[in-house]
């Protein structure tokens, strides 16, 4: 975790000395090194694989078609203008943005819930909480003050102050929500010895949780990992959290990059927004629209009832106002015109699933490489695993080998942005990964 500790009062200085003489120089923070040491690299061979961020076959950031028409509908509309939008953001962009999330049944002839054998399994096409006004969103800067501005409400109106993240998480979730003044705990998530979900972990370790503690959960496509929980165990957690009232708190960075389908890949949070009890969710449109560099994404809040919806409002507006006043418009316009125009959405999400196609494909080829050179180990947890990322089991000698003797740049905990992989450059990037695995192993191993 790229935790970022605070650094120490300094001393008053003497006459001549800066205000600021005694402040240390901060460590790097790792995933942005990563990426300033790829840039400074002239290897014609280099590969980016750190930061998040989906890329075309040429390796540059993917923008995405739909948006493309969209920005220049809004270049060519004379009468828009750069009025500030509300502290709470812009009003048809959360409406939309809420129901993305829990359910609208939009564009589809659906029931309202349906609940197979043991409620096993959830499909939930129009969410109820909406349908009573219990839902409050507000549009924030991309999913990072999501989280920041959930976090600090939470430091400010609920009782307990203690927040458990999986283990491991995305590095800067550390740093958002004890910037609030939360105190951290983790639950156990992943088995790195296995490679997949510790799920019997993860429910020892929330079944002693502090009642009343916050628990973040990553909605889909995990970060770093790549492990999502199945149905019927997200449905395991959800009856657990009620029981022991526990508060969810979702990040949701990856909607509809995990199934291809945004309504499934909601799944997890639909569980808990329709059976009447609270939750948080951070939302970002970051990967899933390609909207990095415009920061856009908000934060919803499942309440009990509306009246207690329309309180929590006023209390975000609050919290909201000394952090950045209010949110910018260009990518809250962008979102909205995708989201409320039929064909629009239509080709946003065929591109969505293209997007989705394209990093199963990227998985399979990887994993056949791996397995026709013979490298040494079972690779089959990078095809078990979904959405952008895969934590490939490397060790950080291993991708410390990759990135001297073959400039493949990575985060040394060994998770790749698979998204950041083109076809063209796996068999360099297998060939790589075999010869760090061959040359970590003992002699004895290889006589």
């Amino acid at each position: 975790m790229e935790y970022l500790k605070p650094m120490e009062p300094t001393r008053i200085p003497s006459n001549g000395d800066s205000l600021f003489q005694d402040i240390t120089l901060a460590p790097d923070i790792p995933i942005y090194a990563t990426t300033a040491a790829y840039n400074k690299d002239p290897c014609p061979n280099k590969l980016h694989l750190g930061i998040g961020v989906y890329r075309t076959e040429e390796g540059k950031c993917h923008t995405l078609n739909v948006v493309k028409q969209v920005e220049q509908t809004l270049a060519n509309d004379l009468s828009a203008d750069k009025e500030y939008l509300p502290i709470t953001g812009m009003p048809e962009f959360n409406k939309l943005s809420a129901k993305l999330m829990f359910g609208s049944g939009r564009y589809k002839n659906t029931t309202e819930v349906v609940f197979l054998l043991l409620a096993a399994y959830i499909i939930v096409r129009k969410s109820p909480a909406i349908k009573e006004s219990r839902v409050v969103t507000v549009q924030c800067v991309s999913g990072c003050l999501s989280l920041r501005v959930g976090a600090e409400f939470l430091a400010k109106h609920y009782h307990q102050h203690v927040v458990y993240l999986p283990e491991p998480t995305y590095g800067n979730h550390p740093n958002l929500i004890s910037a609030a003044g939360l105190t951290l705990k983790t639950y156990r998530y992943y088995d790195p010895k296995t490679l997949v979900l510790d799920f019997q972990g993860l429910l020892e370790d929330l079944g002693s949780a502090l009642t009343g503690a916050i628990v973040l959960f990553h909605a889909c496509g995990h970060n770093p990992t790549g492990v999502d929980p199945t149905c019927q165990q997200w449905e395991q957690i959800r009856q657990l959290v009620r029981q022991r009232g526990l508060l969810p708190f979702f990040d949701c960075a990856y909607q509809g990059l995990v199934s291809g389908n945004l309504d499934d890949d909601a799944q997890s949070i639909r569980m808990f927004g329709c059976d009447g009890g609270e939750c948080f969710v951070a939302q970002s449109y970051s990967k899933n629209m390609g909207l990095y560099g415009e920061r856009i994404g908000s934060l919803s809040i499942v309440c009990k009832t509306a009246d207690v919806a329309r309180r929590v409002e006023s209390q975000l507006k609050l919290i909201i106002r000394p952090l950045y006043s209010n949110p910018p418009i260009h990518g809250a316009a962008i979102v909205t015109a995708i989201l409320k125009d039929r064909d629009l959405y239509q080709k946003w999400t065929n591109e969505l699933k293209a997007m989705r196609d394209r990093l199963v494909q990227v998985r399979r080829q990887l994993y056949d490489s791996l397995c026709n050179k013979g490298t040494p180990g079972d690779w089959s947890h990078i095809i078990k695993q979904v959405g952008m990322y895969s934590f490939t089991g490397l060790n950080k000698d291993q991708v410390d080998f990759l990135t001297r003797e073959y400039h493949i740049y990575m985060s040394s905990d060994g998770r790749i942005n698979i998204g950041g992989l083109s076809s063209k450059a796996v068999p360099y990037f297998a060939d790589a990964i075999h010869d760090a695995v061959i040359s970590s192993l003992p002699s004895s191993t290889l006589a």
